[in-house]
């Protein structure tokens, strides 16, 4: 059974439309518990649900370590600008 914290982390990531990328932090504010990035990595590491994980990078744009060519094909083919390892031209929300 999910936390709360946990269903409110799959509802934001469940919400984004495609070629839109957020960030752990922003996730974990939507999910009302600003500061708790590494929680959100976590809810996305061991859930079960069928979300779209690669629209969540790191504050910088970094892509997630050891999964940067999955998530960049992902990303690009949603048309977002992936460089070598990061977003570019991230905007904030």
């Amino acid at each position: 059974m999910a936390t709360p914290f946990e269903e409110a982390v799959l509802a934001v990531l469940s919400a984004l439309p495609a070629g839109e990328v957020i960030t752990y932090g922003e996730v974990a504010a939507e999910a009302g518990r600003p500061g708790a990035a590494r929680a959100v990595g976590r809810v996305m590491a061991t859930s079960d649900a069928d979300v779209a994980w690669w629209r969540v990078v790191a504050a910088d744009g970094r892509l997630a370590p050891g999964k940067e060519a999955e998530q960049r094909r992902h990303l690009a083919a949603e048309g977002v600008d992936v460089g070598d390892r990061r977003v570019r031209g991230m905007r904030r929300r």
